[in-house]
């Protein structure tokens, strides 16, 4: 006998290997912990066993019309227990999740029902009047349509042909439901939000979200039974996987229709919130709030902040108000955050600006993601680890996407040299974490000098009268290209475009002082993203064109 004695006889079997899932969660919770709270919606309550047997019956009904492997199962919903229970129920028939953003257009929503053949369309009355000319549009088969009628909802413009509840109180509570066959099996379909042209349609399978909900308890440090409110809509990038780690943690999801500042207050008061995950405008918007809201609640409150590279002056804010924020970051490629700024004690010796900065950057891989650095992307080398020299963002490991559904050529440009690549302009600094510059289409070239339009928004977000800034090119004749910024003020603030040019003179370089400043509501996305193309469109700037 001869070569590698640990491949001899040691083969995988149904006793040493099962394909990893997040399913496994819930029945475990569901088995462990059967009469603890798992959801609350108003004056709603579901314990674990009833979740677990209601995304059962809704696997069940929907083997009966049909649906299987492969097959993909879209939801248009808010943050209410069936959105959570289909993150189960879809998938515990090897079916796909496809969780579409409330805030596209019919003619967005009928691209991704055509795009991904959903075979069913599970709705909220609320979008009546996006879902039923989307459905006008399609031309191939129509897929059948369910309605969840809300009871903390007062409309009822139903489009589907069956109500929600009708619709699983015709499963079986005891269905035979089974992991994929394989882990790398296709769990959940989220499509990016695409600034021009078609979005596209990353892929995520059941290895990578079993391990992100995984990382995200241990890379946040979160405790057993924890109470998550749902201020994160779960059609971004499936919550952050959060569905799935509450499972994981057995612990208590309360829903929450649309960010409502008052409300979010309440609902952290009244049921004890420990967790929530927002933007930076949503926590800018908790911060800016009328102290008397946060009246009460004198426990611990941990959030995550990601989805755009918050300010200081955000974490500064959130850590001024009482909670405890970490910083993750991440992409819908990267089934939301798969890194995140670990803390150390020592960080907190320091003053609070300064530990706002620390606490600001993108930080290091996540637990179960294998890599993140920062790359030249036409050498693909290392850049020095000197918190200057700028480079990619690229990621390598479990937590990055199977790809995007019909579209090998932007896989493969993605995947480029066996990498993930972000877009997004980063340093590298000495202690191995990362700090995004600015993305790759943001930064402003005036005068042959490299602006970065994050640096210009740090700034402005010191100005006492700034609640949300965003800053892109603008062209000019002599330079070629100046930062323009675009300013939401806060309610009753007192101030002027001199008085943000003053300030900023203050603290920039002249040449990165911005030329045009304009008051007026930010474009923002349904997860409270700024969106820059359309402000570099109202610009006319060269990157308008994506």
């Amino acid at each position: 006998m001869s070569g590698n004695i640990y491949q001899q006889g040691l083969a995988k079997n149904a006793a040493n290997f099962v394909p990893l899932s997040p399913l496994s969660f819930i029945e475990r919770t569901a088995s462990v912990y059967p009469q603890r709270t798992s959801v609350i919606h108003g004056s709603r309550e579901f314990t674990w066993s009833e979740t677990y047997t209601r995304c059962r019956r809704l696997a069940s009904a929907l083997a009966a019309r049909g649906i299987g492997v492969g097959d993909t199962v879209a939801v248009m919903l808010p943050n209410v227990p069936a959105m959570f229970e289909v993150h189960f129920g879809v998938p515990m028939l090897g079916a796909v999740l496809n969780t579409l953003n409330t805030r596209l257009d019919p003619e967005a929503i009928a691209f991704m029902l055509a795009h991904g053949e959903a075979k069913v369309l599970i709705t909220d009355p609320e979008f009546a009047a996006i879902v039923a000319p989307a459905l006008e549009k399609l031309e191939g088969p129509k897929p059948l349509v369910i309605d969840v009628l809300d009871p903390e909802y007062p409309g009822s413009d139903r489009v589907g042909e069956i109500e929600y509840e009708e619709f699983i109180a015709t499963g079986d509570a005891e269905f035979e439901w089974s992991l994929p066959a394989d882990e790398w099996d296709a769990i959940a379909l989220n499509y990016t939000s695409g600034t021009t042209g078609n979005p596209k349609g990353v892929v995520y399978h059941h290895r990578g979200a079993y391990l992100n909900s995984a990382s995200n308890i241990i890379s946040w440090g979160m405790p057993q039974h924890a109470v998550y409110l749902w201020t994160l809509p779960m059609f971004h990038c499936n919550g952050w996987c959060f569905p799935w780690t509450m499972a994981a943690n057995a612990g208590v999801n309360v829903c929450l229709r649309k960010v409502d500042v008052p409300l979010i207050y309440e609902l952290i008061r009244r049921h004890k919130v420990t967790h929530f995950c927002g933007a930076p405008i949503v926590h800018g918007m908790l911060i800016n709030a009328p102290a008397g809201l946060r009246a009460g609640i004198d426990h611990k409150v941990s959030a995550l902040i990601a989805g755009a590279a918050p300010p200081a002056a955000i974490i500064e804010g959130m850590e001024t108000i009482g909670f405890d924020i970490t910083h993750v970051y991440g992409l819908t490629e990267t089934y939301g955050p798969a890194s995140v700024c670990a803390k150390h004690p020592e960080w907190n010796d320091l003053p609070i600006a300064n530990r706002a900065e620390r606490n600001g950057r993108q930080g290091v891989r996540y637990h179960m993601q294998e890599s993140i650095t920062v790359l030249d992307p036409l050498t693909m080398q290392p850049v020095p680890a000197d918190g200057e020299t700028m480079g990619e963002i690229m990621f390598r490991g479990n937590l990055v996407m199977k790809g995007y559904l019909k579209n090998e050529k932007a896989s493969d440009e993605a995947f480029g040299g066996g990498w993930f690549h972000t877009g997004d302009l980063a340093v590298l600094h000495p202690d191995g974490y990362v700090k995004i510059k600015d993305r790759s289409k943001d930064v402003i070239i005036s005068g042959g000098e490299n602006i970065s339009s994050l640096e210009v928004e740090e700034v402005l977000y010191r100005h006492p009268a700034v609640m949300t800034a965003a800053v892109v090119a603008r062209p000019d004749a002599k330079w070629g290209e100046v930062p323009a910024a675009y300013i939401e003020v806060k309610e009753e603030a007192n101030v002027t475009v001199e008085d943000i040019i003053a300030h900023c003179r203050e603290h920039l370089a002249r040449y990165k002082v911005p030329k045009f400043v304009e008051f007026c509501v930010l474009p923002k996305t349904s997860t409270g993203k700024i969106q820059k193309f359309a402000l570099r469109q109202q610009a006319k700037s060269a990157s308008a064109i994506e």
